[in-house]
């Protein structure tokens, strides 16, 4: 499946307490990976839930896959899937890998069909995913019953990215994406994303250390739109970790409330 084209013009997002982030701008052919970047509490993973359709910005305009935000959030909800988002796609540590790999893909049975075949399906959609995000379950200290609480971090974000590829998404998004990893650890990474990338998938990911070699977005106006960051952040986001509901209506109804855009609003 080809990748999304992602583009932004002067894309803003107004709270309460003020600007969340603001003029933001930005042109990536699809299969580009998009570094995210800018101070911690710079309103990176807001940026990252308005791209993925689902926050709603308060002024500019962004169109992903053809599909223009904030007119069809859910069009872009189709296209774009979350991968490891702190508080909003957070792993449960009681659960082995096989757990969160069944229930992701018992998600997405087809309503008809014989049993055999939804079963073969599903075991296809998850090797395949589990194989393009690089976890081999067989590898890890208790295989596949492995739970959450024992994986490496690497490994973590590994599985995270996998439940996002079972969608088989034209956008896959991720936050904190080099967050308590070792140098060696994020070059693994970024070797990752730079993979999925020239597979045709388009990836957005939220990062303090942007390699020389991706399209680098800020969040903030102190330094031109494509320079990498010159400190280390490594504190989490202090921007909300949260989505709106879905609304039943596609693309006609909000995706939550615009004047307070710190309120953290539930689950992926």
């Amino acid at each position: 499946m080809e990748g999304a084209a992602v583009s932004a013009r002067d894309l803003g997002l107004k709270g309460s307490k003020g600007a969340v982030f603001e003029g933001v701008s930005l042109e990536a052919p699809p299969g580009t990976l998009i570094a995210v970047t800018g101070p911690s509490g710079s309103g990176r993973t807001c940026l990252l839930l308005t791209l993925t359709g689902r926050m709603r910005p308060t002024s500019g305009h962004a169109t992903v896959a053809g599909h223009r935000v904030p007119q069809r959030m859910g069009s872009v909800r189709r296209v774009a899937a979350l991968g490891p988002v702190p508080g909003v796609t957070d792993l449960e540590p009681s659960w082995t890998v096989t757990e969160h790999l069944r229930e992701r893909a018992l998600l997405r049975r087809p309503r008809r069909g014989l049993r055999r075949e939804r079963a073969a399906e599903r075991r296809e959609r998850v090797a395949e995913a589990l194989d393009r995000a690089g976890l081999r379950p067989g590898e890890l200290p208790k295989g596949p019953r492995t739970t959450v609480r024992h994986l490496e971090r690497l490994e973590a974000l590994r599985l995270g990215v996998a439940l996002a590829l079972l969608d088989r998404p034209r956008l896959l998004a991720l936050d904190d994406a080099d967050l308590k990893l070792s140098d060696p650890e994020r070059a693994e990474l970024w070797e990752l994303l730079r993979g999925l990338a020239k597979e045709g998938t388009t990836v957005l990911a939220v990062c303090s250390e942007p390699p020389p070699d991706v399209l680098a977005v800020r969040t903030t106006a102190d330094e031109g739109p494509g320079e990498p960051d010159e400190e280390r952040d490594d504190a989490p986001e202090d921007a909300p970790h949260g989505e709106p509901g879905d609304a039943p209506d596609d693309d006609t109804t909000g995706e939550g409330d615009a004047d307070d855009a710190s309120t953290t609003t539930g689950r992926a």
